[in-house]
């Protein structure tokens, strides 16, 4: 099959033909349809994230149709349509995972960073951490619900249902969120990097009832706000943006350091939380979600060859919504 594979963390990713994976007893193989690119893959390959498996192939926002099964996997049918997220095992014995947090486990494997993703033609997956797509998304659409949607999801949850919420940067995952809150008849705030009218536009098209800059206060104190932006510099603004006994949602799995800032902004109750990868329950629960909601994903579907250019336009804030790699040479805005 054909892959592209990160050799060395900090280098272009290389086109390399590698075995067709073989399933262990609780594994599936799947053939990829749609793998979307994340943030998290990008921090990965810059080497932001420490020891990434070697010759890793990428990708944990994958979608695609079971060809095989291991000998004790049951749950899925060869031909059925399933999701590959970022979690991609966890012990179940640990005290976290007792605790229904997988996401905290202290051994959990994720996909596209300690396993093989789905930068490549085909894949395998441990189908517990498998998730079945909605019949209404196709498999371009389907892919950013794997992690911009999921960890999206997750963060909105633990936002809590104010009237008043505050997204601080707009791609992937903030596209998604707003038509939820939305939906929800939260009144949803953007702040982006000062100036980008492009992206304040598309903000605007899907229902922020304010935008501006980064370094700007809403019209009105948030009750909540999810920094999506990998940059600590937002935090501090964001708590200056948040009522008093308002949360900050820090959505990242990596963010550059947070800076010293007075305790004032912190001591009217204001919390900060991080979120740290995501749990099936977030998957289960999400997918019911997208199910019933006619959630757009507005992507950029490219051929898989072309993944260092598109990685290197979302290293440059070159992407609006999200970008999708496909192995056929099919390229194209689906909306």
């Amino acid at each position: 099959m054909k892959a592209m594979i990160l050799a060395t963390p900090g280098a272009p990713l290389e086109a390399v033909d590698l075995p067709m994976p073989t399933p262990a007893p609780s594994e599936i193989v799947i053939r990829v349809a749609a793998c979307g690119v994340c943030r998290t893959d990008l921090h990965v390959v810059d080497g932001e994230l420490p020891s990434p498996r070697p010759s890793l192939v990428p990708g944990h926002e994958i979608v695609g149709r079971v060809v095989a099964a291991g000998s004790g996997a049951t749950r899925f049918k060869v031909g059925d349509r399933v999701g590959v997220p970022w979690l991609g095992w966890a012990c179940g014995a640990c005290e976290f995972c007792r605790r229904g947090q997988e996401n905290l486990c202290e051994t959990a494997r994720f996909t596209g960073y300690q396993l093989d993703g789905g930068y490549a033609e085909y894949a395998k997956a441990d189908e517990r951490f498998c998730v079945p797509i909605p019949a209404r998304y196709g498999d371009v659409e389907a892919a950013p619900l794997l992690c911009a949607g999921l960890i999206g999801y997750r963060a909105l949850r633990l936002a809590g249902d104010g009237p008043r919420l505050g997204l601080y940067g707009f791609g992937a995952s903030a596209h998604i969120v707003i038509q939820i809150a939305r939906h929800r008849g939260q009144e949803v705030s953007v702040f982006t990097a000062p100036g980008d009218a492009e992206v304040q536009a598309f903000a605007r098209r899907l229902g922020a009832v304010w935008v501006g800059g980064s370094d700007m206060m809403p019209p009105a104190p948030l009750d909540a706000a999810i920094i999506f932006a990998p940059v600590g510099d937002l935090v501090p603004k964001a708590l200056q943006a948040v009522r008093k006994g308002g949360t900050v949602i820090c959505a990242g799995i990596h963010m550059s350091d947070i800076p010293r800032f007075p305790y004032a902004l912190l001591w009217p109750e204001r919390t900060i939380r991080a979120i740290a990868n995501l749990t099936r329950k977030d998957a289960e629960d999400f997918m019911a979600v997208a199910a019933e909601l006619p959630i757009r994903t507005e992507t950029l579907a490219l051929p898989l060859d072309q993944a260092n250019e598109v990685l290197a336009r979302l290293r440059e804030g070159r992407l609006t919504g999200a970008a999708v790699l496909v192995p056929e040479p099919v390229a194209g805005k689906s909306r």
